[in-house]
């Protein structure tokens, strides 16, 4: 099973040093030129230009050089706007949109509540922070990370003052400390005179995350990759690392199932209640039909997620359904690992390119299955039964 651990505790995490150590594990300059033509397409941008380099920091680390011309975003609705203006042209699972979504959604909600009335996008306004955000996710989404488990070492968040627009503060940044309070996230520090992490750096980093570690979990070391900032640090190799490994097992960490039952919502908020839940992480959402109390018929709804996020789901799910209770359940499960790779189809004389999923426990490959959302767009694009399409890529995967 692949497993991709996060080493902030070096030298801190900001969003260009986590997209510059992923680019220097897997080799993915493919992105950075995606990336950048569609946010030159942005109303708002004048010019954006990314150079990545290699930077001796005493150890050699890639480092993003970015040369913008903007007019700064100043309204979360801007911001919001062209973030799916980029994301929509590019070729990223739901789920890392949904991730995007989310880390987008903890920098202005942090915002919001750090200066309510005189409220306006701050520190996360430029470009460069749509670059690090949604350039991070697609390389994750791209290699396969996103089905991965991801660890992080705790974040060094750094000493003395830093410098916003209304003034100094004491680090850390209140946007990093409030991001970090509300995923209850671990960090640690160094006594060093300078801010070591980002608020764009940590909402990354917890929004796509598995597990905190104090310590590299077992496993056996494939690649690592480094990343350098802009800063210089005395004393202090300015790096963050990334390490690609393997995991030979079938047994992921535990997951948390919770569980209500409601009798007197209709089917408009159970569905809703439904896209919800996934679109803000759960793993799974499924509806069991029952008989209840007083021989009255339930709703069973039931939600698989993570441990990191089971208290979030627990307030989403009362919030949207009004039940009182939920049980929690904390359970093993066996996963095979998953890994994704394109095939070319030829249907009707038209070219297509589909996803396929491996599943393989061990080396043993278990199963093999197309994407339906690929599926989906090519029965939509011929006007062919679903059914029939899925047929002939099957064929072909045989092939």
């Amino acid at each position: 099973m692949k497993i991709l651990v996060i080493d902030p505790k070096i030298a801190g995490i900001s969003g260009d040093m986590l997209l510059a150590s992923l680019i220097d594990l897997t080799g993915s300059f493919d992105v950075v030129e995606q990336l950048e033509d569609e946010i030159n397409k942005l109303e708002n941008c004048k010019r954006f230009k990314v150079e990545v380099k290699d930077e001796d920091v005493g150890i050699s680390a890639k480092k993003l050089e970015i040369e913008i011309d903007e007019s700064r975003l100043k309204h979360p609705k801007g911001l919001k706007k062209a973030v799916n203006s980029v994301v929509k042209n590019l070729d990223l699972s739901q789920k890392a949109v949904n991730v995007v979504n989310r880390v987008v959604d903890d920098l202005i909600n942090v915002e919001a509540k750090l200066h309510k009335t005189n409220f306006h996008l701050h520190e996360i306004a430029s470009l460069d922070t749509i670059f690090d955000v949604v350039g991070s996710v697609m390389v994750l989404d791209k290699n396969n990370f996103l089905e991965a488990d991801i660890y992080s070492t705790p974040p060094v968040l750094g000493n003395g003052y830093i410098e916003m627009e209304h003034g100094k503060i004491a680090c850390p940044a209140p946007a990093t400390l409030e991001i970090l309070s509300k995923h209850r996230f671990k960090y640690s520090n160094l006594p060093v005179n300078m801010e070591l992490t980002t608020p764009t750096g940590v909402a990354l980093l917890v929004n796509i995350v598995s597990s905190i570690v104090d310590f590299f979990p077992p496993m056996t070391p494939v690649k690592v990759g480094y990343g350098t900032g802009t800063k210089k640090v005395d004393g202090l190799i300015n790096v963050l690392r990334v390490v690609e490994g393997e995991e030979f097992r079938a047994v992921s960490d535990k997951i948390v199932i919770l569980e209500t039952n409601v009798d007197d919502v209709s089917g408009e908020i159970i569905g809703y209640t439904i896209n919800k839940l996934l679109n803000e992480g759960a793993v799974d959402v499924f509806v069991t039909q029952a008989i209840g109390k007083k021989n009255r018929p339930v709703n069973v709804i039931s939600v698989i997620t993570d441990y990191k996020n089971y208290e979030r789901m627990v307030e989403l799910l009362m919030n949207e359904t009004g039940t009182i209770g939920v049980r929690i359940y904390e359970l093993p499960r066996l996963v095979a690992e998953r890994v994704k790779k394109k095939i070319e189809v030829e249907i009707q004389g038209k070219k297509y390119q589909v996803t396929i999923k491996i599943s393989k426990v061990g080396r043993k490959i278990v199963n093999v299955k197309p994407e339906y959302e690929d599926l989906k767009r090519i029965a939509e694009d011929l006007r062919m039964p679903l059914r029939v399409v899925s047929k002939i890529v099957e064929e072909a995967i045989k092939d």
